[in-house]
């Protein structure tokens, strides 16, 4: 069954394509958080670490808030990258429910797209970043 507004096939492909594009924008936004919080992360821990082992450098007052910032961020960055996926998920399960399913799409459920994998991806590359930072190792 179309809902009312949606009698036309200009409106049906309109429909189609919001309710396609609305889930990737936000899964989108989520792993670009996600990224730009994971790699400034690492970046201010390396120019702070690389910086206290320059000659020229004076004891700091605290010498290890560009540790804890960075690993700050790089959580940050990881947490966003699964709530991206949280949300990818629950506004895909919304969106082929009720009375959603008949403008969804052509096929009975969704199909599986790349976004998961990157996003899983992206965590993965996080904790290497957060442990690696952490432990001090790089």
């Amino acid at each position: 069954m179309i809902p009312a507004g949606y009698r036309n096939s200009n409106a049906i492909r309109t429909g189609r394509g919001r309710l396609r594009t609305v889930p990737a924008i936000a899964q989108h936004a989520g792993v670009r958080a996600g990224i730009s919080l994971i790699g400034f992360g690492f970046a201010i821990f390396q120019f702070f670490y690389k910086f206290h082992q320059s000659p020229e450098f004076t004891d700091a007052r605290f010498p290890n808030a560009a540790w804890y910032f960075g690993l700050a961020l790089i959580f940050c960055g990881i947490m966003a990258a699964l709530l991206s996926i949280l949300q990818y998920r629950w506004t895909l399960r919304y969106l082929w429910s009720g009375g959603f399913a008949a403008i969804a799409g052509m096929a009975s459920e969704a199909k599986q797209t790349p976004l998961y994998a990157m996003s899983f991806l992206l965590v993965l590359i996080g904790l290497f970043a957060f442990f690696a930072v952490l432990l001090r190792l790089v």
